[in-house]
């Protein structure tokens, strides 16, 4: 079983590149990746959080599993926002608020290479949002005021110093 790649791991700051085919090395990392999450108790995961510089995403937010390949996301309502405390797999203890769009139209490929776009609102549209920003090398800790930086930064570089 591949583990979660914790901060400061570099594959965590890297945008990374469109997937070009959904062959079979994808439809292998899905599940790979879906226990990851699962054995960790998360609700979605990014394929760098794995060490694998892929745009591939899981989520399972309590409305099911949900593979993205390629995932794109839009926001038909930008300005109707909401926070919530969030955490990360890769960010262990650490929790930031996070101000994000309440709504979002996700756009991708399956894992059978069909395009799709649905929309989604509430703890879905966070999750899908929080692992998309892995995928441009964006952490939650990138969200944080001075203040919870300044709260962060002993336990921040005590996960470097174990790294």
């Amino acid at each position: 079983m591949k583990s979660i790649v914790t901060y400061p791991d570099p594959v965590l700051r890297r945008k990374v590149e469109p997937v070009g085919a959904v062959d079979d090395e994808i439809r292998k990392l899905i599940p790979e990746m879906a226990q990851a999450m699962y054995s960790d108790d998360g609700v979605g995961l990014a394929a760098p959080q794995i060490g694998e510089s892929r745009r591939v995403i899981v989520v399972d937010a309590g409305k099911g599993f949900r593979a993205v390949i390629n995932p794109e996301i839009e926001f038909p309502d930008p300005g109707d926002t909401e926070s919530m405390e969030e955490g990360c797999l890769s960010l262990p203890d650490v929790r930031v608020e996070v101000k994000r769009p309440k709504r979002i139209l996700l756009s991708g490929l399956d894992e059978n290479g069909n395009t799709f776009a649905e929309e989604h609102e509430g703890l879905m549209a966070r999750v899908f949002q929080h692992e998309y920003d892995h995928l441009n090398g964006v952490l939650i800790i990138d969200y944080a005021s001075s203040i919870q930086r300044a709260l962060m930064k002993s336990k921040l570089r005590r996960m470097a110093k174990t790294a």
